[in-house]
């Protein structure tokens, strides 16, 4: 009995040491974020986000294995937080054009608030295509972004009482360009862009959507 006890003891202290651990890990993505938005992929190193926030560059690498690790648990953090805003807006509308309304706000909202912080994604998202080990991260985090925009595709389908007609695939291609064409346009100064995403969008989402009889 006594055995059991120290192994149920033993077991406690390693998830609180794993828990802390990844605590830790997320307050130093968190620190890391504005700088790897900022300076983005290829010119930011772990001794490049030591130099900007409070934390040494031993730290950093006690905590992440090399910087894609870091930059990796950033945008992962950071998409976690998109996807829970969209979650929200979009779960609280009561009619098609409700939910349209919600999600273009929070898709131009987002646009310009933390245009670097998307671009950074992007950033990585074409880095993966050349680093296999960036490959499987990206793929996930693109399903879960995926997953959330076919989540607001089946509320507006539910709200007009109808079904989509394209793959949630497909949709999700078809949204993100659009999204990926506004940031370029924004970045580059095009005054135009977030206006031209939102008025894409609006057109978009009654198309990919059949309404019922």
């Amino acid at each position: 009995m006594a055995s059991r006890d120290r192994l149920a003891d033993v077991s406690e202290r390693a998830r609180a040491k794993v828990g802390k651990f990844a605590n830790r890990q997320a307050e130093l993505a968190d620190a890391a974020l504005t700088t790897l938005a900022e300076l983005g992929y290829a010119r930011t190193s772990l001794r490049d986000i030591a130099e900007n926030t409070e934390f040494s560059h031993g730290v950093l690498r006690y905590y992440f294995s090399d910087k894609n690790d870091l930059i990796i648990q950033c945008i992962r953090q950071y998409k976690s937080v998109c996807v829970r805003r969209y979650d929200m807006a979009t779960e609280q509308a009561e009619t098609p054009q409700g939910l349209v309304d919600a999600f273009t706000e929070k898709l131009t909202e987002t646009l310009l608030k933390e245009t670097k912080l998307h671009r950074l994604w992007y950033d990585l998202r074409s880095q993966a295509l050349f680093d296999d080990v960036l490959q499987n991260d990206v793929q996930q985090i693109d399903r879960e972004l995926e997953d959330m925009i076919w989540r607001i595709v089946e509320r507006y389908a539910f709200l007009k009482n109808g079904s989509p007609i394209l793959s949630s695939r497909a949709i999700y291609a078809a949204i993100d360009g659009l999204f990926q064409e506004a940031l370029a346009r924004v970045v580059s100064g095009d005054a135009n862009g977030v206006a031209e995403l939102e008025k894409e969008v609006r057109k978009l989402l009654p198309v990919i959507v059949r309404a019922g009889e």
